[in-house]
């Protein structure tokens, strides 16, 4: 099995390599790649769709008038890596590769991102009910489990009312459930018991030790963080909110 500090190595380098400058990956941009690796997308096809994204930048660059912007976040490549995900399904199964058309849906409608929110907050709620009898979580973290489920059913039904998800309106709604899982966090860090958490801390660095010297501080710092997070998060039971979570089912 691929080692979980890797599979987030070998893309970032990718990535930065490919943009021909150091580049540090944003939170939205980690919880892209935490969402690809939790959904088993294989790192051959991450680090094609990559590629893939940015051979056709290029082109469009060399044949383009006007200057293009520089590419400033990983999230720009998912589509090229979902593609690529699709390529690698049918030639797995021998399936001839079929033009597509322009019609396909943008992963984001306000009925798909609203659902998302209105699951999280059940399994928010549930887990909630549960604090009392938890050693895990404590009342203070259970109070903040239902703050934040009774925030994300105030979201989704203001995501309902719109009619379009637009670009804007998707990323005012990512940096709301970025600050909803910030402080969610904060209360979970805070209720976690010393010993839980001084061994997730052990566990990171030891998984972290190999690849230490081809990364910055502020990299190893990011990448524990995520790491702490992610296994609170999951030792709880608890949905991590952002978008990029959101089933492709």
């Amino acid at each position: 099995m691929l080692n979980y500090f890797n599979y987030f190595t070998e893309i970032e380098e990718r990535f930065q390599q490919r943009r021909g400058s150091l580049l540090l990956l944003s939170t939205l941009d980690w919880a892209l790649v935490e969402a690809w690796q939790e959904a088993g997308v294989p790192l051959e096809a991450v680090l094609r769709g990559i590629d893939n994204a940015f051979d056709k930048h290029d082109a469009r660059k060399a044949t383009a008038k006007a200057k293009q912007r520089r590419v400033n976040s990983l999230a720009w490549c998912a589509q090229e890596v979902m593609a690529a995900v699709e390529q690698m399904k049918e030639a797995a199964i021998g399936a001839a590769s079929a033009p597509q058309e322009n019609t396909q849906e943008s992963g984001f409608e306000p009925q798909r991102i609203a659902a998302h929110l209105e699951h999280c907050a059940a399994q928010l709620r549930s887990v909630a009910e549960q604090s009392a009898q938890s050693a895990a979580i404590q009342s203070a973290a259970g109070g903040a489990l239902e703050e934040t489920a009774q925030r994300l059913l105030q979201l989704a039904a203001e995501i309902q009312s719109a009619t379009e998800a637009n670009s804007r309106r998707v990323e005012e709604l990512e940096r709301n459930l970025t600050v909803l899982e910030e402080k969610l966090f904060a209360a979970l860090m805070t209720a976690a018991p010393e010993a839980e958490l001084l061994q997730l801390r052990e566990q990171a660095a030891r998984e972290l030790a190999p690849y230490r010297s081809k990364m910055q501080a502020v990299q190893i710092r990011q990448i524990e963080q995520q790491f702490l997070r992610k296994r609170l998060l999951e030792a709880r039971k608890l949905p991590r909110l952002s978008l990029f979570y959101m089933s492709h089912a």
